[in-house]
């Protein structure tokens, strides 16, 4: 096995790992209907596209596509669940 099909499994394993997450979620999501799960279920899909995509499309540096912005996505996305989360408590 060559490190590039080492490097392609690896990412494939990681990708697989996000969508298992993300499945995990979605179905507590189902069960509550709270909007914080399905934003953590749709971030970890936006995790797995970032990993497995650049894999998929051969893409030598990860840090310096177009991918790294579902990452970022990713990330805005939790935070703004958490924001607003937080803020639907302090309602009355």
């Amino acid at each position: 096995m060559t490190f590039a099909s080492a490097s392609v499994f690896g990412a494939g394993l990681i990708a697989m790992g996000f969508i298992v997450a993300a499945l995990f979620f979605i179905r507590f999501w189902w069960r509550t209907r709270d909007d914080l799960f399905l934003a953590f279920g749709f971030a970890f899909v936006l995790m797995a596209l970032n990993q497995g995509l650049p894999a998929l499309l051969n893409v030598p540096r990860e840090e310096q596509s177009p991918f790294y912005l579902l990452r970022l996505a990713a990330f805005i996305l939790i935070i703004v669940a958490i924001i607003g989360k937080n803020m639907k408590r302090r309602d009355p």
